[in-house]
């Protein structure tokens, strides 16, 4: 029998239409019922990556076709080996915008993805956002909830799942657990997903990029989220995506945070490091998405306890950034952010960019509120103690002017409170 830790991981790029999954392992047993995905990572207008968990070494084919059943069949194999826990993903290129594709896994549940519109075209986008889960059953039936909300993408914000460790075992095992779970497979077996990470899964409480062997962590992120990107490409796990009038720039704020001086101010500590700064700024500048979304682990505002991980912590870098925005005259940016296990809606004033400048907050997924985090601020909209709970943005471009819908979202699908409607005139800076 081939033994799983004894490959060689490969990684295959795939050109086609449609996409069909089935495998055998070494010895010809069947991986019906260990099998864990597949599951829809970064897709775009014409590429996706799909992501598969194999128990066991083995060759893997893959067979790709629309929805539709138009366009002929194409065929691939991939390995699972050890040096990835037999984890595997498939990058397919050549398919058309805003179009259905089936995905058939032998030993795997069903999946299909729709890839994403064009950036110009008039449409109306939805995508969840969550932070801190777990494989309880009220994280479970978040995931049923968020699927019924039909969102096209989920970002997910850290703490998913809770590890609080870099040792490489645990981390996969953890991660493995997590992505076991039949609801989280069900939604992101059907639209794309996004992730950054917290501290607990970065490795531990309140962690920053002084914690050891954080390279474990990342290489198990990146074993287990398809993601297009992991940061620089040796450090760091930021990541970018763009769907409709939407474009997500996923921060990491734990690689480099605490790590070297800023480069916003040399006698203070960074959180971004010089290679995010530039890549963020860089996207922004160079984005035409009417609305954008600065996604983080933790919170852009104080987080009123002893733990430095929050962006009030590094005030220099976030000033230096929305200075950047509004020197710049960059529109369409709101702010999300979890952690706190509170959910929040700040508005800004427009000082800091040139228009009010909006924080979502929402945390947690699981059941756990944090009473003591739930704190004034004064721009402070709404706030409310709610265990499982989620966000959804929704972008609507098929009405002029187009407008951006924030909803705060319970376990039954119930608003916490009232939905926030913005148009995009409102983000817009001000002409001068």
């Amino acid at each position: 029998m081939t033994d799983l830790f004894s490959l060689t991981r490969r990684e295959f790029i795939v050109t086609g239409a449609a996409l069909s999954l089935s495998g055998t392992v070494a010895n010809g047993s069947s991986v019906k019922e260990s099998v864990i995905g597949p599951l829809v990572g970064h897709t775009d207008s014409t590429s996706t990556i799909l992501w598969a968990r194999f128990p066991t070494s083995g060759q893997y084919t893959l067979t790709i076709a629309p929805s539709s059943g138009d366009g002929p069949p194409i065929q691939a194999t991939a390995e699972a080996t050890a040096e990835s826990d037999g984890t595997v993903k498939w990058a397919i290129s050549g398919l058309s915008p805003a179009t259905k594709y089936t995905v058939d896994l032998e030993g795997g549940r069903p999946c299909t993805l729709t890839t994403a519109p064009t950036n110009d075209q008039p449409t109306k986008v939805k995508i969840a956002f969550g932070s801190c889960a777990e494989e309880d059953a009220g994280t479970r039936a978040v995931w049923s909830r968020m699927a019924a909300e039909y969102p096209d993408a989920v970002v997910l914000a850290g703490d998913t799942p809770y590890i609080d460790t870099t040792d490489l075992a645990r981390q996969r095992n953890r991660h493995r657990e997590f992505a076991a779970v039949p609801e989280y497979q069900s939604l992101l077996s059907t639209r794309p997903f996004w992730s950054t990470w917290d501290d607990h899964d970065f490795g531990a409480g309140d962690a920053d990029g002084t914690l050891k062997r954080k390279e474990n962590s990342r290489q198990a992120f990146s074993e287990y989220r398809p993601q297009a990107s992991y940061g620089d490409g040796e450090g760091g796990i930021y990541t970018s995506f763009r769907w409709g009038p939407i474009e997500v720039f996923v921060i990491d704020a734990r690689w480099w945070a605490w790590t070297g001086p800023s480069f916003a101010d040399s006698t203070k500590k960074t959180l971004l490091g010089q290679s995010q700064w530039d890549w963020l700024t860089t996207g922004l500048a160079s984005s035409t998405a009417p609305f954008k979304v600065l996604a983080s682990g933790c919170i852009w505002d104080d987080k009123k306890n002893n733990e430095k991980d929050d962006w009030e912590t590094y005030r220099h870098e976030r000033d230096a950034l929305f200075d950047f925005i509004k020197h710049n005259r960059i529109g369409g940016v709101v702010l999300f952010g979890g952690d706190v296990h509170v959910s929040r809606l700040l508005r800004h004033p427009s000082q800091h960019v040139g228009y009010p400048l909006h924080e979502f907050i929402s945390s947690p997924l699981h059941a756990h509120v944090i009473p003591e985090l739930n704190v004034p601020h004064p721009s402070l909209v709404q706030s409310k103690l709610q265990p499982n709970t989620f966000l959804t943005l929704t972008a609507d471009t098929t009405i002029q002017p187009p407008t951006l819908t924030a909803r705060f979202l319970d376990v039954e699908g119930k608003s916490l409170f009232a939905d926030t409607t913005i148009k995009v005139d409102e983000l817009t800076p001000a002409a001068g």
